[in-house]
Order: C-alpha cells, then structure tokens, then sequence
C-alpha cells in the first residue's frame, strides 16, 4: 500500500459517525489534493477489505456521487440512519455534518 492510500485509509476510518467528509477533503489531508480520483479509487478497491465507512465521503456540493441502483440508496440509507439529512434535492448540509479532523 502507498503511503498516500494508507493515509487516504485512515483518514476514512475516522470519520465519525453522523460526518462526512468529501473526496477532496480527503485526498489534501492525504498529502494530495489532486488525487480525488485515487481516493475514490482507494475506496472502492479497499472498503470491504479494511471495513472502511465508505458511506461517508461524498462529492463536493454535498452529494452522493454513486448511480442509483449502483450503491446510491445504501449509501444515503447508511447516512440517514446515522442522523444525517438530505434536503429536497438531495444536497447534505456541509456546514453542519462537514467531519473536521481535531
């Protein structure tokens, strides 16, 4: 594993639940903040293996970026049953559920 996948892994771990923390927030506190897309890389090759809460990373306007029927609706139900609210057009409030690491 990369130095920056491992960051990029333990940073996902630590989100706490009712956060979420977005693919570009990650990939600069990785060390990397051109590597959006290798985080989401990273996620979808190593959630399953190191049960990393994938479910908390989403775009940058506050979105789930997956497909419906391709992991969309577990990945909002996941977020919603920690306490995280989606408005009418699906937007999460990153002012309020935004995870900053202390």
């Amino acid at each position: 594993m990369t130095p920056f996948a491992k960051k990029v892994t333990e940073l996902v771990a630590a989100i706490p639940k009712g956060c979420v923390a977005t693919y570009g927030q990650i990939a600069a506190m990785a060390g990397n903040p051109r590597a959006v897309r290798g985080v989401v890389w990273i996620l979808n090759s190593s959630s399953g293996k190191y049960d990393l809460p994938w479910h908390r990373v989403i775009n940058k306007k506050g979105k789930i970026s997956l497909p419906r029927g391709e992991g969309a609706e577990e990945q909002r139900f996941r977020l919603e049953s920690e306490g995280i609210v989606f408005d009418l057009e699906g937007v999460i409030d990153l002012e309020r559920f935004l995870w900053t690491e202390e």
